[in-house]
């Protein structure tokens, strides 16, 4: 039995039969096979259909179900309500530079070979025939798939250079080595790179922070292949010293590729999925962009002051791959902060005022302890931890209750006006005032703050 969620099956195999009753041969094709040889549920199915013309298939599929036409020359039929997007193979014919520089064009009765071979790497050029489950594998995908190497599939691979950054997070996510052969030609098509949209950019580095298992061998592609060069807040990172007596691994490229392991490691035992996955492994990505311009000698000692507040580097390279700004914002506060324990005195004030200003980012306390977690883990042969600080931080915030959000105003605008201030300026500054002495821990109950008000200079009753 294919590993189709039950839910989905029946209306799979109603598709299917509509389809075949009809004369067309339909074939699962692309990353569904690939997940389903790696004992995965698919996310979606990808039906390729044959022997059906265009307009047939779109006539039969849509006397039966909901149905949108994706994209110009046919492209794909998505069914609505359903993870299916039905299509024809395609034949294409490069016309110029850069993914948008070749004629797609529909061709139904083409052979699976051929159609196969304008697919980006041997794992995901293979079918299943869902009648009888036979894999069709013209490329010895499986093979590959069963070795984890990423091979690209034909030389139409060099159509669109998008295909090397699909590279790089298909390594992350199934921990796969290049062959050679693919390598080279990733390098052939390092010129075509200004051709790439952020958007579509974005897209193969968002895979790569939300479902990388091995991220750091991602990194060591775009390495091996030349593709780091069109990141030099990177490139930056390689070669750059540490001293050795905190960093015993080597440079801050090498931590950093273990940083993004360990944040990996970390995502999957706390549950982290999507977003919140990703903000946390570009947060240890770049966590440490800063240091190229900020190390030097002093004293004999390799020093990096100031590494963590040239956020400004963080900025410029998460702009690069398109991320989004809410995105970048989160993770620029977590790397403004990933080095706050070490000040840490003690006080629930210093837990109170950190927690408000990651809040302020669109972060948490909590999020902060797994970023410093991996960054204090990526230094091997020193052992792995939540260093102890950061511990009595998130123990602090836990019984003030910011761990997972910042701290909320005690005092609200109802309390000043059962003192007899009106709504206006001086309110919204009394309240200011109050929530900065809150923080510092003037107060922390609702009578509290009332008592502290009449008894300071801040508003006068009299």
């Amino acid at each position: 039995m294919l590993a189709i969620h039950p839910d989905i099956h029946p209306v799979f195999e109603r598709l299917c039969r509509l389809i075949r009753e009809v004369g067309g041969r339909p074939l699962l094709v692309g990353g569904c096979v690939r997940d389903m040889l790696l004992g995965l549920r698919p996310p979606d199915l990808d039906l390729e259909v044959y022997a059906l013309a265009p307009q047939r298939l779109i006539d039969v599929l849509s006397s039966a179900f909901d149905i949108d036409r994706v994209g110009q020359s046919f492209g794909v039929i998505k069914l609505h309500d359903y993870p299916i997007d039905v299509s024809l193979p395609r034949r294409e014919s490069k016309t110029g530079l850069g993914h948008r520089g070749f004629e797609v064009l529909s061709d139904p009765w083409m052979s699976l070979e051929e159609a196969a071979a304008r697919r980006d790497f041997t794992i995901n050029a293979m079918a299943i025939d869902p009648v009888t489950e036979a894999l069709l594998d013209p490329f010895n995908g499986q093979r590959d798939l069963t070795l984890r190497i990423l091979r690209h599939t034909s030389a139409q691979f060099a159509d669109d250079p998008l295909r090397v950054l699909r590279g790089m997070q298909f390594i992350s996510r199934f921990e796969l080595s290049p062959a050679p052969e693919t390598i080279g030609l990733c390098r052939a098509l390092l010129h075509e790179y200004p051709t790439l949209t952020r958007e579509r950019i974005w897209g193969e580095w968002e895979k790569w922070a939300s479902r990388a298992v091995q991220p750091s061998l991602g990194l060591r592609f775009l390495q091996d292949t030349g593709w780091a060069a069109m990141y030099p807040e990177l490139v930056a990172l390689q070669g750059c010293p540490q001293d050795p007596s905190w960093h015993p691994e080597g440079d801050v490229w090498t931590h950093t590729l273990l940083v993004v392991d360990e944040a990996a490691e970390i995502a999957v035992r706390d549950g982290l999925e999507g977003r919140e996955r990703a903000v946390l492994l570009f947060a240890a990505l770049c966590h440490d962009l800063g240091k190229p311009s900020s190390t030097a000698v002093l004293d004999g000692h390799i020093r990096s002051y100031g590494h963590a507040e040239r956020v400004d580097v963080v900025t410029s390279f998460l702009d690069k791959i398109g991320a989004p700004k809410e995105l970048a914002t989160r993770i620029a506060g977590l790397v403004r902060y990933h080095l706050s324990h070490l000040q840490f005195d003690g006080s629930p004030r210093h837990v109170r005022r950190l927690s408000q200003r990651l809040e302020e980012a669109g972060e948490t306390l909590r999020m902060l302890a797994r970023l410093v977690e991996a960054d204090a883990s990526g230094r091997p042969p020193l052992p792995r931890e939540l260093p102890p600080a950061i511990q009595q931080i998130l123990a602090t915030a836990e019984r003030l209750q910011v761990a997972e959000q910042g701290p909320r105003p005690i005092l609200l605008g109802r309390h000043l006006l059962s003192l007899g201030i009106q709504p206006g300026p001086r309110m919204g500054q009394i309240l200011k005032t109050a929530f900065e002495a809150q923080l510092d821990g003037a107060f922390s109950t609702p009578e509290e703050g009332v008592r502290w008000l009449t008894k300071t200079a801040v508003i006068d009753l009299r």
